[in-house]
């Protein structure tokens, strides 16, 4: 199972609770492979050029299989066409969070903190072309506000490291990777990237409830490379949503606000995937990020 980010982040969670239970149901020990670096496409890379036998499979997710594509126009992948889609598993929330020694304690004031001191805050991010990123984007464009990203080689990794060290002051991450540390009060969540709030911390309202319309989670999904035969993949699809079944894991899905959303089909997972694509063109285009 080829992960497209370092240990520690939301993928690795995510690929984590699934390898003991896939590893049972295809009686074939699965391996958690982290190839991280290049914001996911180095393991998207490795995934795309494997055999097609179905020993290798990609946990892909929104920044690498949707927003990536827009971004990195010359990387020899291109994951709509180098990779099938098998299902969606989960979809995991964001969440805006801040080092405790800032002062907002809510949205309104983190904005209000900002138009005062424009530009003088930092944030974490893995990369200009990340989930994390866009999303901090996509809030500084809505509030008309500003501050200076910092790049990490990862986000729920080293950048929440960063957060934790007061290197940066604020990002946005996914939920899962920053709740125990907001539950320690080693970091302050203002707002959560969900529809609605997570059970896990639900006196932190969501940024809709704030006054932002950002209810964008980062989904995640299995994949295998082009070529792979129908059998493998209707094989992959049944084990992924016995997996997803299963007691243990959506218990330790839940109790991290992880999301679990299965596909009906692998062509309903590729509609959302090529929906999902389309729609970061856009958010991409409108924000000027700068592509290769």
């Amino acid at each position: 199972m080829v992960v497209p980010f370092a240990p520690g982040g939301a993928s690795d969670f995510v690929g984590r609770i699934l390898q003991p239970r896939f590893s049972e149901l295809l009686k074939q020990q699965v391996v958690v492979d982290n190839r991280a670096g290049a914001s996911g496409n180095i393991g998207v890379e490795v995934a795309a050029k494997a055999n097609p036998d179905g020993y290798t499979f990609l946990l892909g997710n929104v920044g690498t299989m949707a927003i990536n594509a827009n971004i990195f126009t010359k990387f020899p992948v291109k994951p709509l066409n180098d990779l099938v889609p098998v299902t969606q598993v989960v979809d995991v929330a964001g969440s805006l969070v801040l080092h405790p020694a800032l002062q907002p304690k809510s949205v309104k004031e983190f904005i209000a903190y900002l138009k005062t001191n424009p530009g003088k805050l930092n944030y974490g991010s893995p990369a200009p072309s990340s989930a994390n990123n866009l999303e901090m984007l996509m809030f500084m464009m809505a509030t008309g506000t500003q501050a200076q990203q910092v790049n990490y080689k990862g986000g729920a990794g080293p950048a929440m490291i960063g957060l934790l060290a007061n290197e940066v002051q604020a990002m946005f991450v996914t939920f899962s990777s920053a709740v125990t540390y907001a539950k320690n009060g080693r970091v302050r969540m203002i707002g959560t990237v969900s529809p609605e709030r997570i059970p896990a911390m639900p006196d932190v309202p969501t940024m809709r409830e704030q006054g932002l319309d950002m209810a964008v989670g980062s989904w995640q999904g299995v994949y295998v490379p082009k070529g792979t035969p129908a059998p493998i993949i209707k094989k992959l699809f049944e084990v992924a949503h016995e997996t997803m079944r299963h007691p243990d894991v959506v218990k330790r899905m839940v109790d991290s606000g992880v999301t679990i959303v299965t596909s009906k089909s692998p062509e309903e997972f590729g509609r959302f995937w090529k929906g999902d694509h389309e729609r970061f063109a856009k958010i991409v285009k409108d924000a000027k990020l700068p592509t290769d």
